[in-house]
């Protein structure tokens, strides 16, 4: 049993507590007048950067994101500032050549940024490589990400194995990362600990989808976990994580009392308590946890997508259907966790299936380049026989993905040369041609 020691929490109010309830809408001004209060508590580090954030500043808020990084690096100066990176995806949603990698790397350290936080949507660790290369060899924290999925092949020894892989790449730290919701508490205490006799340092991102979270937090820290992930109170529970100040008070008084400051916590809440009244066009929590995430493993955002999905084709009868398609593919498609952009080539997958009346009979090009190979490795073999189906006789990849991509940034340096400011923008465009020179050219009048 590992010996009791403080938890450290990690806030995330202001990347995954908005992304995940106000469709990611936070306008950097609204996380600037609280920072000294923020300042005061003590956090482990402040999410702050990186998921859908990056792309959001650009598409909806006419934000330039690296502005907002060097303007939190500055009113937050003794936090460690925390993101989500996506392994060889970045903060996109394919993956990129490693000289977009690179620079995207490079200039986050740069404009301030301390904790990089870096997982693939398959658990890949091939695609996790040069992230952690480039973060290491920048002199920042490389967090290294394993995903939870429940599947035959996601047992106790899995994820011992992929964190020693981890470990072996020299990261800082490890994360345990629940998008969904669906981490139990004695699972979570089992592969915390194992971790922990490993000598890793721990943190744990949980959603609070099915309402299992906070339970799962505190069979984290009886296990030994170094960090947990909260967001304030009036940002947290549904599909955000749980509150800090509910964490703060079932730990005080214990051996992993967190010694942060309840009251000054509840001054920030109570800050954006009233933020969140700007954003009612974009909040979509419920008030109730989705405990149909335990049943069939999908988050709410996907349940939600098929809603949509079917009601344009007229067929919302055929939801139950879809939900019980969703696994078999899942299957065919080799367990991969359902998280983006897996989540989204499966569900839809699934949806087709249904609609068509014929599984396989039509498939998207997502679904064809997953079988392909390009995605990287999923977690066990695929149906070979359903993969024939879609791709043929076509051989798929064995190598990681971005080996076979072209430098990337000539180009988009060509793309941004008549718009940019700074370098940065070049990285911008790399990753975001079409949102990014929308944006640099309005910026630039």
């Amino acid at each position: 049993m590992s010996e009791a020691r403080k938890a450290m929490i990690c806030d995330t109010t202001m990347r995954d507590g908005h992304q995940s309830l106000l469709a990611t809408r936070m306008r950097t001004e609204h996380m600037l007048s609280i920072a000294e209060k923020v300042e005061k508590v003590g956090y482990y580090s402040l999410e702050t950067w990186g998921g859908a954030t990056f792309d959001s500043c650009m598409r909806f808020l006419n934000e330039d994101p690296w502005e907002r990084l060097r303007v939190l690096r500055k009113h937050y100066p003794n936090s460690k500032l925390q993101m989500l990176l996506r392994g060889q995806n970045v903060v996109g949603y394919r993956h990129y050549a490693d000289d977009v990698l690179e620079a995207f790397v490079k200039y986050t350290v740069a404009n301030g940024l301390d904790i990089f936080r870096i997982f693939d949507a398959l658990n890949d660790v091939r695609n996790m490589e040069k992230a952690i290369e480039f973060v290491k060899r920048e002199g920042a924290h490389a967090q290294g990400t394993v995903v939870y999925t429940i599947s035959p092949v996601h047992d106790y020894d899995f994820y011992m194995n992929m964190a020693k892989e981890l470990m072996e790449l020299g990261v800082d730290s490890i994360c345990l990362k629940d998008m969904a919701g669906i981490l139990a508490p004695q699972p979570a205490f089992n592969i915390i600990r194992g971790w922990k006799e490993m000598g890793a340092m721990v943190q744990l991102h949980c959603h609070y989808t099915s309402g299992m979270a906070s339970m799962t937090y505190l069979k984290a820290v009886e296990a030994g976990v170094d960090v947990i992930d909260c967001s304030v109170s009036s940002m947290a529970l549904q599909s955000s994580q749980p509150a800090t100040e509910s964490m703060v008070a079932a730990l005080a008084g214990t051996p992993y009392d967190t010694g942060l400051d309840l009251e000054l916590i509840s001054e920030i809440a109570a800050y954006f308590k009233e933020v969140r009244k700007n954003y009612g066009d974009f909040d979509n929590a419920s008030c109730s946890p989705d405990t149909n995430v335990l049943t069939y493993q999908i988050p709410g955002g996907m349940i939600s997508n098929f809603i949509n999905q079917l009601k344009e084709q007229n067929a919302l009868d055929k939801l139950p259907l879809v939900l019980a398609e969703v696994p078999k593919v899942r299957e065919d498609f080799g367990f991969p966790p359902l998280v983006t952009p897996s989540s989204q080539i499966v569900g839809t997958q699934a949806v087709i299936n249904v609609l068509v009346g014929s599984r396989y009979a039509m498939a998207t090009d997502e679904v064809k380049n997953y079988m392909r190979g390009y995605y990287g490795r999923p977690p066990a073999p695929v149906n070979e026989e359903i993969r024939k189906k879609i791709i043929g006789d076509e051989k798929p990849i064995e190598c990681r993905p971005a080996d076979m991509l072209e430098p990337e940034m000539p180009k988009a340096r060509e793309m941004a040369a008549p718009f940019m400011t700074q370098e940065e923008d070049v990285v911008s465009v790399a990753l975001y041609p079409q949102v990014a020179l929308d944006f640099l050219k309005a910026k630039k009048g």
